[in-house]
């Protein structure tokens, strides 16, 4: 039986050269550049001491504090964010290269969201606090997991360019 010849569908590509453009010449670029690692690094202290307060019930202060800095960071690369979605698309959000990222963003952001209310009129015992902080940091991961694919595709198409 003879083999068919595969041919690959062609990709549209991530960045038009105009938005390419935008891209490496916007500030927000390098702030992005910046915060994701900054963030994520506050999420894997932040996981740790929340998963160490749930294992003994020690230290719920510092979990709380570690989930606040990561929010606040949350919160801070989201704004940044869709300033360099402006400049590089010409939308805040939901430009069509990165529409599920944003999506999933804003349920991460609802989560986060969710823990500071629940911390804020002290409707959560403490364990369900920290449940909730771990349902907002799955969520996160799916994100950056989203964001890592889009920077793969981004990188591939420059070495196609090149």
């Amino acid at each position: 039986m003879p083999q068919e010849s595969r041919q690959a569908t062609p990709r549209a590509r991530l960045y038009s050269p105009a938005e390419r453009a935008r891209r490496d010449a916007s500030r927000w670029t390098v702030i992005q550049g910046v915060l994701a690692p900054v963030q994520f690094l506050a999420f894997a202290v932040s996981l740790v001491l929340v998963l160490r307060c749930l294992a003994t019930g020690d230290g719920y202060a510092a979990a709380t504090l570690s989930i606040l800095v990561k929010t606040a960071l949350l919160y801070t690369i989201m704004i940044t964010g869709a300033i360099w979605e402006k400049q590089v698309f010409g939308r805040y959000l939901f430009a069509p290269a990165f529409f599920w990222e944003d999506v999933v963003s804003f349920v991460v952001i609802a989560l986060h969201t969710a823990y500071l209310a629940a911390l804020w009129h002290g409707g959560l015992p403490q364990q369900d606090m920290l449940l909730l902080a771990l349902a907002a940091y799955a969520a996160y991961v799916i994100n950056a997991g989203q964001f890592l694919y889009k920077l793969r595709l981004a990188r591939r198409d420059a070495g196609v360019a090149a």
